[in-house]
Order: C-alpha cells, then structure tokens, then sequence
C-alpha cells in the first residue's frame, strides 16, 4: 500500500492546513513547520502539475530553492509545482527509517495539493548534500509509487532497511567531492552510490553510455540500468560538492519523457 499518499499521516500528526495566502518566498505554514512552493511560470491555473519535493542542504532554507539557478530553471519552472520544506535549524533527520522529517514532507505535500491540483503519479523528491540524505530518507519512508528519486551530492548507507522503492533514481556525485566524500564501493566501485537501488530494483549489468554535458565545463560520465521494476541512472563528475547547472532540471524532462506526458 503506497503510505505516500496518504492523508492518514498528515491527520495523525495533528496538522492543520493554513488558509493563508503563501508562495514563492512567502512560506506557507504546516502545524509549528513550515515550506515554501512555487508554481509553473506559464501555468494555467488548472491543469494537474507533477511535484518536485526538494530538501535544501545544510544551514540552508526552503526560500533558496524557490529562486535557485540550478533548480528552478527550465523544465521545472515551466511545467512542474516546486515545494522546498523548511528543515529545523537548518538541517535533517535521516539516521533513522520513518523520519519525522518524512512525515512533515508528506504534510507539506498534503498541504501543497490544496492549494493547488498535483498529479500524485509524477512526485519526485530531490536534494542537495544534507538534503540529498533526506531524500534518500524520504524515498525509503515513502512505500512505493514515487515517480523519482534525485540525489546531488549524498546518499546514505548502501546495505541499510529501505522499505519504500521508487520507480526512476537519478544520483550524481563528484570524485573530488571534499564535505561528504564519494561512496567507493568495498572493492573500489565507482557505480556503488546506487547499489542499493539496482538490488531493490531488480537491477542486472549497467550500461556506461560515456560522456555527456548540460555545460562545456563540466563532463559526467553515465551508467545507467534498465531494471525489472524501474530504472536507474549514476552520473560521475570529477569535479567536488556541488548542484551541477541544469541537471535537477534535466533528469526531471527526461524521467518525464520516459513515463510519458499527459499534455
């Protein structure tokens, strides 16, 4: 049963929803908590949005990514509802599976959809370091039907209990990545960020489809795996932590064009 969509944790936390106006850098309030959301710039006012859910890195607040030039940009600006919870003091709590911080996520998203009409089949999560944790986190809360988990950046534990499977995962990480360093695998595996995807997923021999770049500065190396019950792409960058330009954007087109559209 996808807990996901469930209204049942949102009711159970004893949130309320605020019928104050809130938008863009306006936050919207949830209980004690907050989140910030940004509809589509050419939007029509009708027409059911997909969801990117991203957890902000560390220090950082949901306000950032309603503006952010590496997020807020091409397909999800033009076409997808952007919601960025507010993390207390800054931060997350992933150490530990069903996250109150995935329960506040939910509420937001809840919260989100009466305020505006979200497709709850194209939901992705995303996130930035400390917030790429969360997302992983999140993903794992969840139970099935996430349309898309996309991590910059962070990960968690690879042999770890996750419940929850998403459909697509996008992760991109750098080799020089110096504040959560790359997750090399036991014998030295470069494609070991993902390996608890591609064995929850029914995942066999990836295909390393070779260089590509959103920017001439920056060169990601992809291998990518067509799976029993989903799909899963690992892009590899020399470079260290950081939101490469246009990725976030990017994966959310092309996972998009895979699921196929409804417009």
């Amino acid at each position: 049963m996808i807990r996901f969509f469930c209204l049942l944790g949102f009711i159970s936390l004893g949130l309320t929803t605020s019928a104050s106006a809130c938008g863009g850098l306006e936050a919207c309030s949830v209980g004690d908590r907050s989140y910030h959301v940004r509809a589509p710039d050419n939007w029509d006012g009708e027409t059911p949005l997909p969801v990117l859910l991203h957890f902000h890195g560390w220090g950082r607040q949901g306000d950032l990514i309603m503006t952010h030039r590496r997020i807020a940009i091409n397909e999800v600006a033009e076409n997808v509802l952007l919601i960025a919870p507010n993390g207390l003091r800054g931060s997350w709590f992933f150490w530990q599976p069903n996250s109150p911080d995935s329960d506040f996520a939910r509420a937001a998203i809840d919260d989100a959809a009466a305020r505006f009409p979200i497709d709850r089949d194209k939901i992705f999560v995303s996130g930035y370091s400390w917030g790429a944790n969360m997302a992983w986190r999140f993903a794992c809360d969840a139970g099935d039907g996430l349309a898309g988990l996309l991590a910059v950046a962070g990960t968690l534990p690879q042999t770890m209990d996750c419940d929850g499977t998403p459909n697509e995962v996008r992760q991109v990480y750098g080799f020089d990545d110096q504040v959560l360093p790359f997750p090399y695998g036991p014998n030295g595996e470069t494609t070991y960020p993902v390996a608890l995807w591609r064995e929850k997923l029914g995942c066999g021999e990836g295909t390393a489809e070779g260089p590509w770049a959103a920017r001439s500065f920056l060169t990601f190396e992809r291998t990518s795996w067509d799976c029993a019950n989903g799909h899963v792409v690992l892009d590899v960058h020399p470079g260290g932590h950081f939101i490469p330009h246009d990725w976030i954007p990017l994966q959310v087109e092309q996972i998009l064009e895979r699921t196929g559209r409804d417009d």
